[in-house]
């Protein structure tokens, strides 16, 4: 409801988001990821993933703990 309820909120404007979560931001049309500072990263979901740096491995984090916990 939530995740709907921020699509809904974007749509047509320009919207920042900090997140955490990274499922809140992964339909962003860009996302930036700063580190110690600084953009270090900046893409899709997509291509953050495809890229295999820090967004990578902080996706893999959240999911692999996600997992986890699950079972």
């Amino acid at each position: 409801i939530v995740q709907e309820a921020l699509d809904n909120a974007r749509s047509g404007r320009t919207c920042l988001v900090i997140a955490h979560r990274l499922t809140t931001i992964q339909n962003a049309d860009s996302i930036a990821v700063i580190h110690k500072g600084g953009v270090v990263e900046q893409g899709t979901h997509q291509d953050l993933l495809k890229r295999k740096g820090h967004y990578y491995k902080l996706y893999n984090n959240q999911y692999s703990k996600r997992d986890n916990t699950s079972t």
